[in-house]
């Protein structure tokens, strides 16, 4: 399994993460709450970690063009939602 993981400084992580996890929720199977979320989608997870200061993202997925699409995904929606900040996200491969 291929995994990758992005840490976007913002105060308003909960508030992405609960965005994001709502907007997936629509065709997808995830949980959430205000601080923890998982997002099963066909092609890869991710799991999202809100705190104070920054959202935490994991995404794993079988090849690199499901973790390539993860992150893609993950990276359109967030750059939508959160517009106004213009976040910074920069996805670290795991070894």
């Amino acid at each position: 399994m291929l995994q990758s993981k992005a840490v976007v400084t913002t105060r308003h992580a909960s508030k992405y993460l609960q965005q994001l996890c709502k907007h997936f929720a629509h065709k997808v199977k995830v949980d959430y709450d205000a601080t923890q979320g998982r997002v099963d989608f066909p092609f890869g997870d991710c799991r999202l970690d809100a705190d104070e200061s920054a959202l935490t993202i994991e995404c794993s997925a079988k090849t690199d063009e499901e973790l390539a699409r993860a992150q893609h995904v993950i990276d359109d929606h967030l750059t939508r939602f959160a517009w106004r900040e213009k976040p910074e996200i920069a996805w670290k491969t795991a070894a």
